[in-house]
């Protein structure tokens, strides 16, 4: 016959509690029936029949059912349906339509049956305490569980000594074995400022937002540094209010100096460099603008900057560390930007870098590249060399995959009053290489004199630079293939950050191709493994409850190495 049935309203509440089929009971006769009352997963287009008394408050009336009658009749609906160990669950509290399904519904409209879990064969008294808690307060539970991914050591050297995660840092310097050796760490981070997050909130829906404020986010960005505990900091979009009241402080009394360049233009962020005192002493500062007035190509406000560091160990020569960092403009549509700011960077380096004997000191370059593995522009840092005649400027940093920027490059990409060159160096310091060497020049004769004229014009189209380069990161899992991710929010999850260092003859990290800078150079001994992006949504993404930015910090060990 006709069976009483509860009403929509009432099947939609309270999805967190569970009500335990118990042989022929539908619910313990011992304990009274929860005012929110559960339908059976099993007939999920309807409420189930009660064969028991229960006690009801007088707002909640039983309604005859008036759905499709016929599919009920077919539905082979009887006690025999129903098993020992089921658990009938319920759509979410929160009715956020009138006509919003339960989720079982859609799953048997849809040829979806129910199933129970190994969860869910819990016993009693288990769901008592389920019966306790909130929505609120099981998603807590379930992020606290679930809101960190382990990020583990990779070495290159057994005899690296110096992680500071895991080994004491107080290592003797100076005993005859490392007399020639000076190992340290260097971080390279994208902080996320929070002028630039609230202008891109597109890219954050994913978050809850009270994780998106700063009195949240920095407290964890600071325990991360802490617990890193790098001796050099490269960081990007530091905002100029935050750093100037909390960020150098912070830093400070962490033991580090700290130098910092804010972009030129109405954006309030920044790069910042900071290094253990303990660890450098301060040789010169350099901030590059990449904006230029007088220049129409120039004008964004991006910012680089370039630090001379002295080791503090004694050693036989005047070893010195160059350290840059740099945040590249983003847009994907104007690679001839992208290739100006850093011709212009590395032409900051090659003027601050060079020893007395002509050859470069070590160096590291840290950043947010707004490149992808394998683009021109990478693999132009990489291999010192770029041909982009015919290229394309929005296929320059590889961001977009069908880019639209479809203009080609022009030859060359930056006027000549820039006083660079296109080995991307200043204009006065090649002319006055080339004087130094020009004598036999002046000697040659007219003929000659015309040919390297001409091979000079069909080389226009190429850029170089003189540094042999290496990446910390390979960029791909070696087992899988699968790409590194070191940003993650609602739009995307790529790789655009990097540490590239000057490798050393010795050094089995480095890639084919790099050479010794001919000062000695760098031993890559360990590198603080990246993250793919399935891994990174298993944490809800970036930012996240403990990784407050949505960039990963990129952090490597080396080991300077002296001729």
């Amino acid at each position: 016959g006709r069976h009483s049935m509860l009403p929509r309203h009432v099947q939609r509440l309270g999805r967190d509690w569970i009500a335990h089929w118990n042989g022929s009971q539908i619910f313990a006769s011992n304990s009274p029936v929860s005012n929110c009352m559960r339908w059976a997963g099993y007939c999920p287009w309807a409420s189930f029949p009660l064969p028991v008394p229960v006690d009801f408050s007088a707002n909640w009336r039983l309604s005859p059912f008036f759905g499709p009658w016929r599919q009920f009749q077919n539905s082979n609906w009887q006690l025999d349906n129903f098993v020992q160990s089921s658990c009938f669950h319920l759509p979410n509290p929160s009715m956020k339509s009138e006509g919003e399904e339960p989720l079982t519904k859609k799953r048997r409209l849809s040829g979806q049956h129910d199933t129970s879990t190994p969860e869910e064969e819990t016993n009693f008294s288990n769901q008592k305490e389920a019966l306790c808690l909130s929505v609120a307060q099981n998603e807590e539970k379930h992020s606290r569980k679930k809101g960190t991914v382990k990020r583990h050591w990779e070495y290159f050297c057994q005899h690296s000594r110096t992680m500071k995660i895991f080994e004491n840092k107080e290592t003797d310097q100076s005993n005859t074995e490392n007399e020639a050796k000076f190992d340290f760490t260097v971080m390279s981070y994208n902080i996320l400022s929070q002028n630039l997050l609230e202008d891109n909130s597109h890219l954050y829906k994913h978050c809850r937002q009270r994780l998106l404020i700063w009195t949240y986010r920095f407290p964890n960005i600071l325990q991360e540094i802490k617990q890193l505990d790098a001796d050099v900091l490269c960081l990007q979009e530091v905002q100029e209010d935050h750093y100037r009241t909390e960020i150098k402080s912070s830093l400070e009394s962490l033991g580090y100096h700290c130098e910092y360049k804010m972009r030129t233009g109405r954006k309030p962020d920044g790069c910042a460099i900071c290094f253990k005192t303990s660890k450098f002493s301060l040789i010169s500062s350099n901030p590059v603008e990449f904006f230029r007035r007088d220049i129409p190509l120039l004008d964004r406000d991006n910012v680089g900057l370039v630090l001379l560091l002295q080791p503090r160990f004694h050693c036989k020569t005047n070893a010195a560390i160059c350290i840059a960092n740099t945040h590249l403009l983003y847009n994907p549509r104007r690679g001839d930007i992208k290739l100006t700011q850093l011709a212009m960077l590395l032409a900051e380096i090659a003027n601050v870098a060079p020893q007395k004997d002509g050859t470069f000191c070590p160096i590291i370059i840290c950043g947010d590249f707004n490149s992808v593995p394998g683009s021109p522009l990478y693999r132009f840092i990489k291999e010192g060399k770029l041909n982009y005649e015919g290229l394309a400027i929005g296929k320059v940093s590889g961001q977009e995959q069908f880019p639209r920027g479809q203009r080609i490059l022009s030859i060359p990409i930056w006027p000549k009053k820039l006083g660079i060159s296109q080995n991307c160096v200043y204009e006065i310091k090649q002319q006055q290489k080339e004087e130094n060497a020009g004598e036999n020049l002046e000697a040659a004769k007219a003929d000659n004199t015309q040919e390297i004229v001409i091979a000079s014009e069909k080389l226009s189209s190429k850029l170089q630079h003189h540094f042999k380069l290496s990446s910390v990161y390979s960029h791909y899992f070696p087992e899988t293939g699968i790409p590194e991710v070191t940003t993650c929010h609602s739009r995307s999850a790529v790789t655009v950050d990097y540490i590239f260092y000057s490798a050393a003859n010795d050094d089995t990290a480095a890639q084919p191709g790099a050479e010794d800078s001919f000062h000695g150079g760098l031993k890559l001994l360990g590198r603080l493994t990246l993250l793919t992006e399935k891994d990174l949504w298993t944490v809800n993404g970036l930012p996240n409850e403990n990784n407050s930015s949505d960039h990963l910090p990129l952090l490597a060990e080396f080991r300077l190495i002296e001729r």
